[in-house]
């Protein structure tokens, strides 16, 4: 009998074996590619076959019949995950109908966003998140707590100590923040009222994060010389990992003016340092020489403005402060590398776009520091700032902890172009990365820093978040001038087993997801 099973079986296997390949079956089959699993170093030519949201099987084409609804001959092209973007200020066009799609980022390969960076986050999120799942989104959501929003939810924007009472408020805020879906914790320290806090108040808010299995993340203290100093920035940042028990990520880490050009050695080794404790520090860092922020965060002094603008403007009026706010105004200006560098890249006065501060102060016949404040009164001014130095945009990217992020936000050619500028200038042209490295800090090692499961990754029984482009014509459009160009050379964008971008045109479809923690 047992000789009958066993013969039996060889009989069965002989039969698959003359009848070839196991049938499989799937929504997409993709041949012929390039393939980069976001992990390895090299490329595989492999095909890969999707089903509903997964990716179902990954294998040579001969070993496997696969019947699939379409088939992509991808030959020629490069195959991926689809990248993920730690930082962007796409908060706004997610709850909005008519910017949802999120084609900015999509046509740069980007298949997931993080927004509520910098301390600033949608509140309440739980009603953020209804909002988008009601409209849709183009692209995948993580989300962020910033702890700006919750101190002004508690505090107003008053410079000041938060009590202890305070505190414990906050704390809970920021634990229903983090129960509603949130990936972690974002500060801004740089800013107003971000800036007024200690760093003992920051660390109790991420004890509760770490608490949540969450991540921080950080514009630290300062990037330049305004207040504590670039490299004491760094070192509160890691000392905050510590003391709270928490991954820390430094976002779009950079060495921001003259007077830190070059540091980026020196935050290396503190890095490397702390990495060697134990301490989990990570970076993320868009590509670009030129920084965007606000106008007023750029160059008025933070004391100036707390209370909000009105605030500011009646300081401003006092002859004493007012040549107090001038002074290290103009300090400021020059920190950033002079008038001339400060370019007006959104104001509500479009005749201000396309100007530098030096140009408009000339055209007003005031100093630099004086046309700041005429500018200002008219309402939210946004500035692309060229103060970075080559040397220290190279170092950080070529290392193992750095990743791709956009800080995508209006205005800047970076929320357009910023993964495909990177390919073209860092990978193509100047040699500096290679494109496995490129395509996995842009896609697995954010996903883990993220704490995103089943993506970043090209394997069995992940998500099918997948971009397919062409390396001989992926590239950005967007510049200073004209930010508003869509990047070029993505041929088919699926998100979660969808197609998003057929070749090279939107679908129309929505498929992103707002992800949960």
């Amino acid at each position: 009998m047992e000789r009958k099973i066993i013969g039996l079986f060889a009989l069965v296997a002989l039969m698959v074996a003359c009848n070839g390949k196991n049938k499989i079956e799937a929504d997409i089959l993709i041949v012929n590619g390039n393939v980069f699993d976001g992990v390895e170093t090299m490329p595989q030519q492999v095909s890969i076959a999707v089903k509903d949201d997964k990716i179902v099987w990954i294998g040579d084409k001969n070993d496997k019949e696969v019947i699939a609804t379409k088939t992509i001959d991808a030959k020629g092209l490069n195959v991926s995950p689809g990248f993920i973007d730690p930082h962007t200020h796409a908060t706004n066009d997610l709850d909005d109908s008519e910017q949802s799609h999120n084609k900015p980022f999509l046509f740069q390969g980007v298949t997931t966003v993080t927004v509520g960076n910098d301390g600033s986050s949608p509140y309440p999120l739980a009603e953020y998140r209804d909002k988008c799942q009601e409209i849709g989104v183009g692209t995948n959501v993580v989300a962020l707590v910033g702890h700006g929003t919750i101190r002004k939810q508690i505090m107003g924007e008053s410079d000041r100590e938060a009590s202890k009472e305070e505190l414990v408020k906050m704390q809970q805020l920021m634990q229903q923040e983090l129960d509603a879906g949130a990936f972690g914790m974002s500060t801004g320290l740089f800013y107003a009222p971000g800036s007024y806090a200690t760093t003992d108040e920051v660390v109790a808010l991420a004890e509760v994060v770490a608490k949540n299995n969450g991540v921080y993340d950080t514009h630290m203290r300062d990037e330049s010389t305004y207040s504590i100093g670039l490299i004491p920035a760094v070192q509160e940042t890691i000392k905050i990992g510590e003391r709270a028990n928490i991954p820390v990520h430094i976002s779009h880490i950079k060495c921001l003016g003259v007077d830190v050009w070059k540091q980026s050695d020196s935050i290396i080794k503190i890095v490397e340092e702390a990495q060697s404790k134990g301490i989990h520090v990570t970076a993320n860092q868009y590509p670009y020489d030129a920084s965007a922020t606000s106008l007023k965060a750029a160059v008025v002094p933070r004391w100036a403005e707390s209370g909000g603008k009105d605030s500011l403007f009646i300081r401003f009026q006092d002859a004493e402060l007012r040549e107090q706010i001038l002074e290290q105004t103009q300090t400021n200006i020059a920190r950033r590398g002079g008038p001339e560098k400060l370019l007006i890249i959104q104001a509500p006065d479009t005749l201000l776009q396309g100007k530098n501060l030096l140009e408009i102060a000339q055209d007003l016949k005031k100093k630099p520091e004086e046309a700041v404040f005429d500018i200002l009164k008219q309402g939210y001014i946004k500035i692309a700032s060229f103060n970075m130095n080559p040397y220290d945009i190279e170092n950080f990217m070529v290392q193992p902890w750095v990743v791709t992020g956009s800080d995508g936000g209006s205005g800047h050619p970076r929320k357009y172009g910023t993964f495909p500028y990177k390919y073209r200038e860092f990978v193509k042209e100047k040699n500096v990365l290679d494109l496995a490295f490129f395509i996995n800090q842009s896609s697995s090692k954010t996903a883990k820093i993220l704490k995103l499961s089943k993506r970043g990754i090209l394997q069995e029984g992940n998500y099918a978040d997948i971009i397919i482009f062409d390396p001989n014509a992926f590239m950005d459009k967007a510049n200073y001038l004209d930010a508003f160009q869509f990047s070029e050379g993505l041929i088919y964008s699926i998100i979660n087993g969808k197609l998003s971008i057929e070749e090279g045109e939107f679908t129309e479809k929505l498929n992103g997801r707002i992800l949960k923690k």
